[in-house]
């Protein structure tokens, strides 16, 4: 199968055509050749089946109509969380015929049958029982927008009620607290609704297999085209269940391209933020240098409020001590403008219709575009500060924030999963074994990540002090790599279908601490182009 080389390394060779000599050099993420149906070992799961995951649910569900569902639908589906906090507040729904809506269309879609995603790992067995709460409580003091919606988390991002697994079968009996990004979402409000599907460990296992599959959660599969278009990943399961109406909005993860390829791939909006923006305290790590969590979306106003319900200063994250705590990220984006403003267009993609159809946009919205040629920079040893970050970052996680594991360390987990590999690592371990075999010291590692980073901010500083930038646009996750170890902020905005059905994004690259401008520039190119469109066969 032609398809991924390596996972994280999402810099797709510079600028496409503007570097084609060094791209058989640089490893790229997550292509898969649209025209091949992908060759999975494995699809669904061995260790979840729909009747489990519904089980907490199953007497609500049989006394929630058709009819009902139909009649609360046009209030839910594809709407922003505005527009579902309206209905609510006319009385026209509630927070438990919300959950219940999700819930009902979870058991249609996600496990088991010929349309099935397999994007959920577990659902909060305590969801119905919290939203009638909510119920209760709605109507008294004014509340965060993301008060009573509910969230699907990534399954490496901690949370009570449910375990924390990476996908791993090794985790299965991973119970922990909530991670401190959770507690926000609860002190905000939110509903924790469940618990989504990734490419296992985070993409950082097994060198060849397909993104979107995990051993716990079987293999995610894209709405646009199931068992035809790659999903992206690592947040394949949070894109999924968003972009097919599983799930309102939901968190992914990204150390580098892991929300923007999933989200551009699925037709959703996806924000990779500054470090520092958001707590990584109780997420399961590659890398302390490059990881975030991040949120993703149907529209960039529930990014805005998703990103907002999630801020904070942690005393256990010192990367959120550097940046005050911002609070206006969940505004209606009213005062968002493009004119005026200078993005950089990469020229090497301007053979690509969609980008050149999206400058255009971009133009007609009163922003100026500068084409220029993108520079050849690479970011040596990339790979290495991923092997040496997990080696030490994944033992610090169980010590701190795991739950009683028989796991302590890369290798146990290695060791655990060669006792039944068939069922637990059907693909291998290749990129395990690269981290057990690399080690350097301290000086050395220094050494790398400098240079990355210093590699990193040239790829977008040049031009933009050159051309006077504002940002730089991109395609999908195409530069990703550059803005992790830049630790640049990213949004990726749908705009438009290639021939083969693919959904591709418009990516947009800043300057860090910029994600409210990013939202801002989002907000209207969304507007002006309105691209997105549910996939066909999950409307029902």
């Amino acid at each position: 199968m032609k398809k991924i080389i390596l996972v994280f390394l999402a810099f797709l060779a510079v600028s496409c055509a503007d570097n084609k000599k060094n791209e058989a050099e640089q490893p790229v993420q997550d292509t898969v050749n649209a025209s091949e149906e992908p060759e999975y070992r494995v699809l669904d799961s061995k260790f979840i089946n729909k009747d489990s995951l519904m089980a907490p649910f199953a007497e609500e569900l049989a006394n929630f109509s058709e009819e009902r569902y139909s009649e609360i639908k046009p209030l839910i589906f594809d709407q922003n969380i505005p527009e579902i906090q309206d209905a609510i507040l006319s009385g026209a729904l509630t927070y438990e015929e919300l959950a219940l809506f999700y819930l009902k269309r979870i058991q249609k879609f996600d496990r088991n049958n010929n349309r099935s995603l397999n994007s959920v790992i577990f659902l909060n067995p305590n969801l119905l029982k919290e939203a009638r709460a909510k119920d209760q409580a709605s109507n008294e003091g004014q509340k965060h927008a993301i008060f009573g919606i509910p969230v699907l988390l990534k399954d490496n991002i901690n949370t009570e009620d449910m375990p924390t697994t990476a996908g791993a079968v090794a985790l299965q009996n991973n119970l922990t607290g909530d991670a401190f990004i959770v507690e926000k979402l609860k002190e905000n409000g939110a509903l924790i609704l469940g618990k989504a599907n990734l490419s296992e460990w985070a993409y950082f296992f097994c060198g060849e297999c397909p993104s979107g599959y995990s051993a716990v959660g079987g293999q995610t599969l894209n709405p646009y085209g199931r068992k035809i278009l790659d999903t992206g990943g690592s947040s394949s399961g949070s894109a999924v269940a968003v972009a097919a109406n599983l799930a309102p909005v939901a968190v992914g993860s990204e150390t580098s391209g892991s929300i923007l390829s999933p989200s551009s791939q699925n037709s959703v909006v996806g924000l990779k933020p500054t470090i520092g923006v958001l707590s990584r305290s109780g997420i399961i790590p590659i890398s302390s240098t490059l990881d975030t969590p991040g949120p993703i979306t149907k529209s960039v106003v529930d990014n805005a409020i998703l990103l907002s319900a999630m801020t904070g200063q942690d005393p256990e994250d010192p990367t959120t001590q550097n940046t005050a705590v911002i609070s206006n990220y969940d505004t209606p984006l009213e005062n968002s403008s493009l004119e005026g403003k200078r993005f950089g267009a990469i020229e090497g993609l301007m053979e690509d219709s969609l980008y050149v159809r999206a400058v255009n946009d971009l133009k007609n919205a009163g922003a100026e575009v500068i084409i220029y040629k993108a520079e050849e920079i690479e970011l040596p040893n990339f790979l290495r500060l991923l092997n040496l970050d997990m080696k030490k970052d994944l033992p610090a996680y169980f010590q701190n924030y795991g739950g009683e594991l028989e796991v302590a360390n890369v290798e146990d987990v290695y060791h655990y999963n060669t006792q039944d590999s068939l069922a637990r690592a059907p693909y291998g371990q290749s990129l395990f074994e690269g981290i057990m075999k690399d080690s350097a010291t301290e000086q050395e590692f220094t050494a790398v990540k400098d240079t990355l980073r210093l590699n990193g901010r040239a790829f977008f500083d040049v031009p933009m002090e050159e051309h006077n930038l504002d940002a730089v646009i991109s395609i999908n996750n195409y530069h990703a790599g550059y803005a992790a170890v830049a630790q640049y902020p990213g949004i990726t905005v749908p705009m438009g279908y290639g021939e083969d059905g693919a959904p591709r994004g418009l990516t947009i690259f800043a300057k860090p601490f910029e994600e409210q401008q990013l939202l801002e520039w989002a907000k209207e190119f969304e507007t002006v182009s309105q691209r997105r469109i549910s996939p066909e066969n999950y409307t029902d």
